[in-house]
């Protein structure tokens, strides 16, 4: 079982720090699951053009093949003006939908104001809908004042959400690959 996290920005460091911690209060839960962070800001991934995979430069082939691969998801993405970053878009377009197909998939967001959380709802469970993955009711959206100075997830009622997210995404999963 592999849960792949996602970190949807090339910018910035409380997403893929969000995403981080769910992964790890997973593996601590549950030791059996591997777990694997693909922090987009480490790829230099080219944009969808519709050209057969594997003409892609090396990371965006490694990219594509880390998400097939995986079992089910967490991902992760900051807020800009009002919706959620283009690379994660990018990942979504380059990845063909037969890869998330009946996979679980969990959501962490971070943004400036606290209404930005209407962004998990309004734009990106819509593309899970479409491609047909099972998304988990849950999802955690911090702003900058649930981090401290040094970066640090310290709002308890944060905190807890992720430990919630964390047990949801592996109970939907093992739930769902049973009935499959």
């Amino acid at each position: 079982m592999k849960l792949l996290g996602i970190s949807g920005t090339i910018l910035g460091a409380k997403t893929a720090i969000l995403v981080d911690t769910v992964l790890k209060r997973v593996k601590e839960k549950y030791p059996e699951i591997e777990i694997d962070l693909l922090d987009l800001r480490d790829y230099q991934m080219e944009f969808c053009d519709g050209r057969n995979p594997d003409l892609y430069n090396e990371d965006t082939k490694k990219l594509i093949q880390a998400v097939s691969e995986a079992d089910f998801y967490l991902i992760g993405f900051p807020i800009f003006n009002g919706s959620f970053p283009a690379p994660l878009k990018n990942v979504f377009d380059i990845v063909h939908p037969s890869a998330f197909r009946h996979k679980v998939m969990g959501f962490v967001a971070n943004g400036g104001t606290y209404q930005h959380y209407l962004v998990v709802e309004n734009q990106v469970k819509p593309i899970a809908g479409y491609l047909r993955s099972f998304v988990a009711p849950s999802y955690v959206y911090a702003n900058g004042e649930h981090f401290n100075a040094d970066n640090v997830i310290v709002d308890e009622g944060v905190l807890s959400r992720i430990d919630a997210l964390a047990e949801e995404l592996v109970l939907m999963h093992k739930g769902l690959s049973n009935k499959r």
